[in-house]
């Protein structure tokens, strides 16, 4: 094959097979009855000329000036239909009526399957995002998630529906074509002249058409990032007076944006305004090549008149739709690869499913790096079932990397993670997922109401409502939740902005104690909590000993005195494991830290 067919195939086909992988038959569908519809009308504009000829005093209709489609009359007169005034009029309003019941399908099956494919596009999205290796999250491009899950994924239905008019307005420049050949085949050639000079006038604004629309999308995915970040630190940026400047790089964004699109604008503008003059233009020269040269009468020039101009119109359609394409083939591509990066990065579903965690979980070798940085190493450890075990060191020391590995979230690079003497990695995933219980330092909470947020949208039957409640002694806050107006109904606004950071963090303690986990995962859980709260949730935290496999990332060493188990980390290895206080004696920097917190 050559260059130049590998480049047009690239060019024109690369987009149709990502359509077709989403669309499969319902493609041919459409561009079947668009072909339809253009064989309709060509049919009927064909019977025009029998009334010509009826126009010129012929009483016998021949069907000779139609060409190849005098099988059009042949086929009328063997069916026993006599062609007169009347009868050539009713099969004319017969076949446009058809035309117009087939154009009515096309464009609603247009619709139907334009939603098909964004709802699948979305669907396809959420779950590779959701199935995505959190590995491959930490380091991904969050303004560039947002943007393509958001903005992108509308950009690329609009790309969808201007690439299929295109293709149907090319279906409709063939079959004008074809019955412009067996009608007149000077007509033909003149038609693939036309439309070639006019594509080569349009190529080099379908260039810059098609680079615009990729900056577009680029400076979508800053803008995104940018506004996400904004609206996480805005308290920050508030307090010290940054926020007018970050708000500057907002705006430098949002003005790369609009010089793209008043560009792409310009672009437009110059097809919508070129257009119909390029058209008459050309219907003028056949005319005079019609006549001057071929020495056709006026009824063979009128009816290629027609489908020539019938054609024309299709391609300069095309061409129309074809740059509104480009205008949205940059979320195209960015979508195509976005998808295909997501694909890249799932994590494997199969393997056993996780029941319940029976004996212990096992780390043995274990090693783990970012970007070749060294985080772990050498780990080895054995956290037996319903064992509270807490993880400390200086920061950076790899305590919450150590337990993001325990939860399943991170992939140990070298050695071994058994659960109940079963390589992690054989399991499925989701399964142990379920049985695990996360807690942060930064509290999660839905803009919803309080049950919502602790029960995750479960059912309001009798027995959640009393988990739900029992979840709220639990974590220290049913006091506070029943002193509200609508009590378990209440709202907490965008991020909790309606509760305290402390009364945040208890809801989310509320969340992880309502589900039905194995493993309770603490990273810093009672860090944003006043002392008094925190030994409230201690206390509760000690009634759960025994019940759960606790695990406990803490800085203030005073939440861990009743431990099982504490291991001191430092530099990504383990530097001490023991009780409270052994360690205290064994370790030396343990001691030390006790010591700086005054216990």
């Amino acid at each position: 094959m050559s260059k130049y067919a590998k480049d047009l195939i690239r060019k024109y086909f690369t987009y149709f097979v990502f359509f077709y992988i989403h669309l499969r038959h319902r493609i041919f569908i459409a561009l079947s009855l668009s072909l339809f519809v253009g064989i309709l009308d060509g049919f009927g504009l064909a019977m025009f000329f029998p009334l010509l000829e009826m126009i010129g005093g012929d009483k016998e209709i021949s069907g000779e000036g139609l060409g190849g489609l005098n099988f059009l009359i042949s086929s009328i007169n063997a069916v026993g239909i006599s062609l007169t005034l009347y009868s050539v009029l009713i099969i004319i309003a017969f076949l446009f009526t058809l035309k117009g019941i087939a154009k009515f399908c096309e464009q609603y099956y247009s619709v139907i399957t334009q939603q098909y494919f964004i709802k699948k596009l979305r669907y396809e999205s959420i779950n590779k995002l959701s199935n995505l290796k959190y590995k491959s999250f930490v380091t991904s491009d969050v303004g560039r998630i947002q943007n393509t899950l958001s903005g992108e994924v509308g950009r690329v239905s609009q790309a969808y529906r201007n690439y299929f008019l295109a293709v149907q307005s090319g279906v409709m420049v063939s079959v004008y074509a074809v019955l412009a050949l067996l009608t007149d085949p000077q007509f033909a050639v003149l038609v693939l002249i036309g439309g070639g000079l006019s594509n080569l006038v349009y190529n080099n604004i379908y260039k810059r058409t098609k680079a615009t629309s990729k900056n577009i999308t680029k400076g979508g995915h800053i803008f995104q990032g940018l506004l996400i970040q904004q609206i996480a630190f805005f308290k920050y940026l508030k307090a010290t007076g940054y926020i007018r400047r970050y708000a500057n790089k907002l705006k430098d964004a949002i003005d790369y944006i609009e010089q793209n699109t008043k560009r792409i604008g310009f672009y437009n503008a110059i097809l919508a305004a070129t257009r119909e003059p390029l058209v008459i233009i050309v219907v003028v020269l056949v005319i005079i090549i019609q006549v001057t040269f071929f020495s056709e009468n006026i009824g063979a020039i009128i009816l290629s008149l027609m489908f020539f101009y019938r054609s024309l119109n299709a391609l300069m359609q095309l061409q129309n739709y074809w740059n509104s394409f480009l205008n949205m083939s940059g979320s195209l591509t960015n979508t195509t690869a976005f998808m295909k990066e997501l694909a890249a990065q799932q994590e494997r579903t199969t393997g056993a499913p996780f029941d319940r965690l029976k004996s212990a979980i096992t780390l043995s070798g274990v090693q783990f790096s970012y970007n070749e940085t060294p985080i772990l190493s050498n780990i080895d450890i054995t956290i037996s079932k319903n064992s509270t075990v807490a993880f400390v060191g200086e920061s950076g020391s790899g305590k919450t990397t150590l337990v993001n590995i325990l939860a399943g979230l991170m992939p140990i690079e070298k050695g071994n993670m058994l659960v109940d003497g079963v390589p992690l990695n054989t399991l499925n995933k989701d399964t142990y997922h379920e049985r695990v219980g996360y807690i942060t330092q930064e509290p999660v909470i839905f803009s919803d109401t309080i049950y919502n947020n602790v029960t995750f949208w479960a059912d309001d039957t009798l027995q959640n409502r009393a988990r739900f409640w029992e979840a709220l002694e639990k974590s220290a806050i049913a006091d506070f939740v029943r002193r509200l107006p609508q009590q378990e109904n209440a709202p907490l606004g965008n991020n909790g902005i309606l509760v305290s950071g402390g009364q945040k963090q208890r809801l989310s303690i509320a969340r992880e104690l309502y589900k039905e986990v194995d493993i309770l995962i603490m990273d810093e859980a009672t860090s944003a909590l006043d002392s008094e709260t925190e030994r409230a949730i201690q206390e509760n935290i000690e009634a759960l000993k025994g019940k759960y496999t606790i695990l406990i990332v803490a800085h203030r060493l005073s939440t861990i005195r009743n431990v099982d188990l504490i291991v001191l980390l430092q530099n990504g290895k383990i530097q001490g494991i023991g009780d409270y206080e052994a360690l205290i004696d064994s370790s030396p920097a343990f001691k030390k830290m006790v010591a700086l917190q005054e216990i």
